[in-house]
């Protein structure tokens, strides 16, 4: 059996303006709405805004580590959009020899990164 991930759901207390978060300022095409629920399209794996309170993790190990990543092919590009838009990256870039990433909460409180891969195995996450 192949597994394959088809959702992933985040809970904001304000649906729309995390909505519009995800589909203005990290360009995620909005894929259906289904009542009030906003369902993202991921390349074939949905993101899906659910109305609701986002809980930290509790006693974690890592005191910082992203609830969803997203893997960009040019992350400088990406962080100027960001700027564009006033979110703020309180960690700034931050990179290692496989990679460089900047980590932001959405407007929900979610800690959230964007992640480009430098080595030939993960840049196929990115495309």
């Amino acid at each position: 059996m192949k597994l394959r991930l088809a959702v992933v759901s985040l809970w904001a207390e304000d649906v729309p303006t995390t909505a519009h978060f995800y589909r203005d300022v990290l360009g995620l095409p909005l894929a259906a709405l289904h009542g009030h629920v906003p369902h993202f399209d991921l390349d074939g794996t949905l993101l899906v805004i659910l109305e609701g309170r986002p809980l930290p993790a509790r006693d974690a190990a890592l005191a910082r580590f992203p609830l969803i990543a997203f893997a960009v092919q040019d992350l400088d590009t990406a962080l100027e959009r960001l700027r564009r838009h006033g979110v703020e990256m309180p960690w700034g870039i931050e990179e290692d020899a496989s990679s460089r990433w900047v980590m932001f909460h959405d407007p929900a409180g979610n800690l959230i990164e964007l992640v480009q891969f430098n080595h030939p195995f993960a840049r196929t996450l990115q495309q």
